[in-house]
Parts: structure tokens; C-alpha cells; sequence
């Protein structure tokens, strides 16, 4: 094996740099014939095997420029270019670990290279090094000080480790360089803002604010500027002057209530009230405001502002009023004026047609709206025959309204019947052909009554014409159908399928945090800073979303279910059955797995022709549409936990995330984790379903376990004896 380093003539040395640039070009045919060129007389030159290799993975050829790669780092081990090489193809794979060790690798043979500096980066900022990307970004600088980004890279790299003042400092020294970072007003505002953002994280609020004024002329971002003033002045104690500034915003959008919350935060109990009725004079269209009214109104004042809204929505004719009021709900006294004055309001529409005896006549319409509040009022409550009897009441008075259709199928499934309230959402989507919404919104209640090729052929007539429904739904990276599908199948045990649906959207998030990559750059060169850092920070928190917490707690039965299954020679109990029967349950469990066998390998077969069928037109191909990796594999426990590791961060006050990991770790048996579970589910509800069954499972176990480790024993005893004491 030659491991010397190969040095090219001069003439090829020329030819080799022209390569470099035409992978810097995205000129990879030309690049690859050249490199070619250069093999023919030198044939172990290591760095031009790497570089071939490069440019045949970006046309496509990734086993075959792997190969290269690897020939031409053995080639050369001391060589950085072959080690980068070898770390961009890592990182094309979206292989960041492995991708940072050849990067490493590289700054050892070459610890100013820029390039390899610059993706290291890149790659610890996607990895969240923060830490090491300081180190990083220092080193970048202090190699080329007279290139912008390298100064924001820094400042941002200190604000990710919680070290604004350093940040600033650097934002400092480098205006004092007098080498523009911005060229456009709008790229010198964004800088000026971030830099004002740095002041604010350090705390500072006195010398944020009179940046800010500083800056004021400068800014073009006016809505943030404002925005900014006014925290800062109610942050200084200055109320009057931040009340003003709130005032001002408001003025500009009367319907942000985050606006007027602040205002209102500023103010005496005594004093809202009237604070708001003088907001809602001037800006009566405000529906924040409105809401905002009848937070803070009680008793009578209350009766009468809530009464002047219901009629307003039930005369319009509005779907989403019950939406907009149910939020009084917690408050018991408010509940009670609401339920008394729309069930006063039925009774009075249908007996005289206006909402109270000396009110005016209301159109018909307002009796409908009235009947349909009604009904999602006792739906919410739980009175599902009442809310039932409502609705249809009001589908006889007008059976054309698609609401009604659809409020009656919710009832239907809060009172267990999938069946009817599928078909009942059916026939909604079926009055309205074109909507799209009532469409999926019949496909997700198909699925929960487990009519799952009638909800795919439902979503088809919305979906591309050319492409497999499934497909377009994964290509449009659509989450509830993933998790309703998968919850589908799950109901009736198909485990691979169901996986099959969870894993696919557990990959939408993995696409999601890979899709940074490229505006670790570009944030840096449009100067978008502020943006940038706050969608990092998002990033961190995504898998904090519903619909992966659905998504997990579905992966996870499944896989329990697999690890609970019992093995195909447990699947009957030879203790009591006779010689002749325990030979034919043999032959019939080898002739099951036989037929398996055949069963998936003329699949594999299939679909490998299909494949080949579809790669000229380069469509993506489901090689495991069955899901069978997912239902075979032999870790299942440690799988499920790749989905509940993650919530075990983001999702801490959770307690169904804590359910999920005690369920793993004592199948497990691992005892010290299951009991951190059970601490957690204590800590957040002792009083919780789950917590006694849990912790009686969580002792049994411990008892039965004759081989646990006596100090894992006494340490087990006395933090038990901790939560029951809690």
C-alpha cells in the first residue's frame, strides 16, 4: 500500500489547480476529464483519485466515488485536500459526525487552510458545537481579518454560547476596522438591529435603548424599531413614555393583542376596563380588543358585553363563534351567563323570531347559527345526545349548510361511533366537490374508522395525477396524514405500516433541521442575523411539536408490540400436545415462514424492477413499502427510544413522554431510568392514572430481578422511598 505522497510537474500541477476551480464552478464533467487526464500519467496521485471520486459522487455515482475517495486517502494520509474531500462526501450524505472527524483530520495536515476552516464551521453550527465553533471562527478571523463575515461568524458563534458582551465587542472592533459588512440600507439596518438584539441579551436595557436612538435614522425594519423602543422604556421603568409608545403601535395594528397586552400591563386593575373601552371606541372593527373586553369584564358588565357579541356572530351568521368564546369557559360564572343566554336565545327565535321580547325580528338564519352554537357548546361539555338532538335540529331547519354536516360528525366521534361520523363527514365533502379542506377533513375521519384505501382515494382527487398518492402526500411533507394513517394501521396491528408512517414523518423533521445548512452562509453574506439566530433557537425546539409527540407515541406501542410479541417457538405450548401435534405445528410455522420468505423476496424482486423501470425518469422509489425493515428489526426497544430521546429534552412537562420512557427502560430492565420516569410523572401529577399502575409494575419488577446489583438495589430503595414521601 503506498502511503507517500505523490508530487505533480509543474505542467500537472496547473491542470490540477484549473480542477479545483471547476469544482468550485460546479463544472463536474469538465473537472472529472481533466482529473482523468492527470491519473493516465500519475496514477497514485492520491489528491486526483480524491477529486475524481468528488466530482463523480456530485454526477451521481455515489458507490463509485466513495471508491475513489478511499484509494486516493490511502494513497496520501497526510494530505488535506484528500481528507476534505472525504468529509464533503460525508457531508453530501448528511453524515455530520463522520464529516467532522475528516475535517479534523484535515486541519491537522492544515490548520489555516480557509476552505476547510470555513465548512468545519459551517458543520459545528449544524451540530450545535457551539463551543469548538468559537474556536473556529477565531481562527477564520484572525487568518483573513478583512473579510465581513468572518466577524459576524464570530459574533453570532459568542451569542450562541450565551456570551453577548463578547459578541458586542467584537461588532465594535469591527466597525472600528472601517471595513464595510453592508452595502444596501437595508443590509446596514439588519446589522445595526443585530447589534442592538446583542445589547439587549446582554441586559443592558439603558444602553440597548439609547442605541437605538442612535440608530434610529438608519433602521428601515420601522416595526421592529418601534417595538423595541417600547420594551425597552417599560423594561427602564419609564411607563408613561412606554405607554405612549405601545399606544403608538396599536394605533398602527389595533388587532395585535400582544400590543395591547403590554399596554394593558401597565396599567392599575381598576383602570383596564376603561382603558379598553376607550381602545375599542376608536378601533370598534378590532376583534383583539373585543375578546380583550370580555376577558377582563365580570358580572353584569360582563352579561351585557358578551350579549352584544353572541347576537353580533349568531345574526352574521359566524362558524368560528363558539371557537372565539369558549375561551371564557374556565371561568364557571362566565360559562353559565353564555349557556343562559344562547339557550334563551333559541327558545325566543323559535318562538317569536328575535333574541329577547322586545328586540327586533332576526332573519332565520340567526335561529341556525343559534342551534349549531348550542350544539358545539354541549358537545364541548361532554351532553353528546343534546348536542346530537341540536345539530340535526338545525341540519332539518336548513340541510344545505356543510358546518352542520361536519359539527355532526365530531359529535358522532366524541360518542365512539368512527363508522357514522365518517359517513357523515362524507356526505359534507360530497356537498362541496371543490373544497379541499372538507375534503382531507372526511380522509382523516375514513382512517380513524380504519377505511384506509377509501381515505388515500379521497385524498387522490387533491393530489398530483402523475405521481402515487402516498408519494405526493410524503413530498408535500404531510403530517397529520402520516400520523392518522399510521394510528390506521396501528388499530389493526400492522405494525411495519404503521412504522412505515412514522418513521417517514420522524424524516420530515430530520429534513427540516437539514434544511439550515445552506443559510449558515447565505445569513451571513444578506446579513438576515437577527432571523438566523431565532431560527436556530426554533430548530432546537421543533420536535416539541404535537404532531411528532403523536408520532412517537404511536412508534413506540408499535415497537412494544413487536418487543412483546412472543417468538415463533412460543407461539405454541408444546408442554400439552402430543408428539403427532407438536409435529404438525412445526410443519405448519416452517411452512408459514416458507411462504413469508417467498412472499417478500418476489416484493424485493418488484420493486428492484420497478425501480430499474423509473430511474431514467428519476423518481423516488419506495424500496420498503411494506415497512418489513421496521417490523423485522432486532432492537425494537432501543428504536422506540430514538423517538422519546428527543422529547425527554424539549418535552419535559409532558407526562404521556415519561409514560413512554418508563414503558422502554423496564422492558429494558433498566431500573435507575425506568424510576427517573416515574420521579418525572410524580413530580408533574402524583395523583395521574398512570403514576400507581406504574410504580406497582415498577416494584414487582425490581422483586422478581434475583440478579440486580445490591448497591443499584439500596439506591432503587431510597428514591423510591423519596417519591412516596413526596
Amino acid at each position: 500500500m503506498a502511503t507517500g505522497k505523490t508530487e505533480l510537474p509543474l505542467k500537472e500541477a496547473t491542470v490540477f489547480r484549473n480542477l479545483l476551480k471547476n469544482y468550485e464552478l460546479r463544472q463536474y464533467k469538465k473537472g472529472l476529464k481533466l482529473a482523468e487526464g492527470i491519473l493516465k500519467k500519475y496514477p497514485d496521485h492520491g489528491e486526483t483519485m480524491a477529486m475524481k471520486g468528488l466530482f463523480l459522487n456530485n454526477l451521481e455515482k455515489k458507490e463509485e466515488g466513495y471508491e475513489y475517495v478511499k484509494k486516493g486517502l490511502l494513497k496520501n494520509l497526510t494530505s488535506h485536500i484528500c481528507w476534505h474531500v472525504y468529509g464533503l462526501l460525508y457531508r453530501a450524505d448528511k453524515n455530520y459526525e463522520e464529516a467532522a472527524k475528516c475535517y479534523a483530520n484535515a486541519l491537522k495536515f492544515n490548520k489555516n487552510d480557509l476552505n476547510i476552516l470555513r465548512d468545519f464551521a459551517i458543520l459545528q453550527t449544524q451540530m450545535r458545537h457551539y463551543d469548538a465553533l468559537v474556536d473556529t471562527r477565531t481562527k477564520l478571523l484572525e487568518s483573513k481579518p478583512q473579510n465581513p463575515p468572518f466577524w459576524l461568524g464570530l459574533a453570532i458563534a459568542y451569542q450562541l454560547v450565551n456570551e453577548p458582551q463578547n459578541a458586542v465587542k467584537v461588532l465594535n472592533t469591527h466597525a472600528e476596522s472601517n471595513v464595510p459588512a453592508a452595502n444596501t440600507n437595508f443590509e446596514k439596518s439588519e446589522l445595526l438591529m443585530y447589534h442592538n438584539m446583542l445589547l439587549e441579551e446582554t441586559g443592558d436595557f439603558q444602553s440597548a435603548l439609547d442605541h437605538l436612538l442612535e440608530i434610529e435614522s438608519q433602521v428601515t425594519d420601522k416595526r421592529a424599531w418601534k417595538e423595541k423602543n417600547a420594551l425597552y422604556l417599560v423594561k427602564l421603568g419609564r411607563k408613561e413614555e412606554g405607554e405612549k409608545a405601545y399606544r403608538i403601535l396599536i394605533s398602527e395594528n389595533p388587532h395585535n393583542s400582544a400590543y395591547i397586552n403590554e399596554l394593558l400591563a401597565l396599567k392599575d386593575k381598576a383602570e383596564i376596563n376603561t382603558v379598553l373601552s376607550e381602545l375599542f371606541a376608536k378601533y370598534p372593527r378590532s376583534k383583539a380588543i373585543e375578546h380583550l373586553i370580555l376577558h377582563y369584564a365580570e358580572g353584569e358588565s360582563f352579561k351585557v358585553k358578551v350579549e352584544a357579541s353572541l347576537q353580533n356572530g349568531l345574526r352574521k351568521g359566524i362558524p368560528s363563534l363558539f371557537a372565539a368564546m369558549k375561551k371564557y369557559y374556565v371561568n364557571a360564572e362566565k360559562k353559565r351567563v353564555i349557556e343562559e343566554l344562547v339557550v334563551g336565545y333559541s327558545a325566543s327565535l323559535e318562538k317569536n323570531g328575535t333574541f329577547g321580547s322586545d328586540s327586533a325580528k332576526e332573519p332565520p338564519t340567526a335561529l341556525l347559527w343559534t342551534l349549531y352554537y348550542l350544539a358545539k357548546h354541549y358537545d364541548h361539555h361532554g351532553q353528546l345526545e343534546k348536542a346530537l338532538e341540536l345539530i340535526n335540529k338545525a341540519i332539518t331547519h336548513t340541510p344545505t349548510v356543510v358546518e352542520l354536516y361536519m359539527t355532526k360528525g365530531r359529535i358522532l366521534k366524541h360518542s365512539g361511533k368512527a363508522q357514522e361520523a365518517s359517513d357523515v363527514m362524507n356526505e359534507a365533502r360530497e356537498m362541496d366537490l371543490q373544497d379541499r379542506f372538507i375534503n382531507s377533513k372526511s380522509a382523516k375521519y375514513m382512517l380513524r374508522a380504519g377505511q384506509i384505501e377509501e381515505a388515500e382515494r379521497v385524498l387522490g382527487l387533491f393530489t398530483r395525477k402523475d405521481v402515487n398518492t402516498i408519494q405526493d402526500l410524503t413530498d408535500m411533507q404531510c403530517q397529520w396524514f402520516m400520523t392518522e394513517e399510521g394510528h390506521a394501521y396501528l388499530g389493526k396491528k400492522d405494525y411495519g405500516k404503521a412504522l412505515k408512517r412514522f418513521h417517514t414523518l420522524e424524516k420530515f423533521y430530520v429534513d427540516y433541521f437539514d434544511d439550515q445548512f445552506d443559510f449558515h452562509t447565505y445569513c451571513l453574506r444578506k446579513l438576515t442575523l437577527r432571523s438566523y439566530v431565532e431560527t436556530l433557537r426554533w430548530e432546537d425546539k421543533l420536535r416539541a411539536h404535537p404532531f411528532y409527540l403523536k408520532a412517537a407515541k404511536g412508534a413506540v406501542e408499535a415497537y412494544l408490540a413487536i418487543a412483546d410479541k412472543p417468538s415463533d417457538s412460543d407461539e405454541f405450548d408444546e408442554a400439552n400436545m402430543s408428539e403427532a401435534d407438536k409435529k404438525k405445528a412445526k410443519n405448519k410455522a416452517r411452512k408459514a415462514a416458507l411462504k413469508a420468505q417467498q412472499d417478500q423476496e418476489a416484493k424485493k424482486a418488484q420493486i428492484k424492477d420497478e425501480a430499474a423501470k423509473q430511474k431514467h425518469d428519476k423518481k423516488p422509489v419506495d424500496l420498503d413499502p411494506e415497512g418489513e425493515s421496521y417490523l423485522n428489526t432486532k432492537t425494537p426497544l432501543e428504536d422506540a427510544l430514538q423517538f422519546v430521546k428527543p422529547l425527554e429534552l424539549l418535552a419535559p412537562q409532558n407526562i404521556e413522554v415519561h409514560e413512554l420512557g418508563f414503558e422502554i427502560y423496564i422492558r429494558q430492565q433498566k431500573y435507575l431510568l425506568a424510576l427517573k420516569a416515574l420521579s418525572k410523572i410524580a413530580s408533574l401529577n402524583k395523583d395521574a392514572p398512570c403514576f400507581k399502575t406504574k410504580l406497582d409494575r415498577f416494584e414487582s419488577a425490581v422483586k422478581a430481578d434475583k440478579d440486580l446489583d445490591a448497591k443499584i438495589k439500596q439506591v432503587i430503595d431510597l428514591q423510591l422511598a423519596e417519591i412516596k414521601k413526596a
